[in-house]
């Protein structure tokens, strides 16, 4: 039967606002210690495959310096302090995109890195959205409104035009569910 490690010590080495970087020092089952093991803390976070009303799917385009490049996504963002994960993807579809919708089907959860971080990634379904108002960005952000038909989505995270491995299963699983009208596998 497999056994958690025992912690044996813990110390911050990095901690900021949106992460933080530990070294435990632990013990496996079999008496082996490790003496640094690191683990980034991370808050969890949401991510929206939205649909307008007339069909369309809604993305966002933003450079992601990790990668040095510019990347498609779904609309995401982490979960404030308060907020339950589908509140926090209601105001991130709203601030990324300025798109709101009333109709929301909830797709589940990932680890997006057990072995390394502490986070989930929720995900979920948004139908019959339409633009509101004008994005609301934070003073880092810089993201353009794309739009797709649902036939392309598929082949999009397919082929490497999403890059983002959990937007990708977010993808992925809404089309395992019949949610994506339009593509075929």
């Amino acid at each position: 039967m497999l056994r958690p490690w025992i912690v044996l010590y813990r110390q911050y080495l990095l901690e900021r606002p949106w992460m933080r970087l530990r070294a435990d020092h632990v013990r496996q089952p079999d008496g082996t210690e490790i003496e640094e093991f690191h683990v980034v803390e991370y808050p969890d976070w949401t991510c929206v495959l939205c649909f307008t009303e007339a069909g369309r799917v809604v993305l966002v385009e933003q450079y992601r310096h990790g990668i040095e490049q510019v990347s498609l996504e779904l609309p995401a963002g982490i979960i404030d302090a308060g907020e339950t994960p589908l509140m926090a993807a209601r105001r991130e579809l709203r601030e990324e995109t300025g798109y709101v919708a009333d109709a929301w089907t909830p797709l589940g959860r990932c680890a997006p890195n057990p072995s390394k971080q502490t986070n989930h990634a929720y995900f979920f379904a948004a139908r019959g959205a339409r633009r509101e108002h004008a994005q609301l960005l934070d003073a880092s952000e810089a993201i353009a409104v794309r739009e797709t038909d649902p036939a392309s989505l598929l082949r999009l995270a397919d082929e490497g035009g999403i890059v983002h491995g959990i937007h990708q299963a977010a993808i992925f699983r809404a089309h395992a569910r019949g949610l994506v009208p339009g593509a075929e596998a």
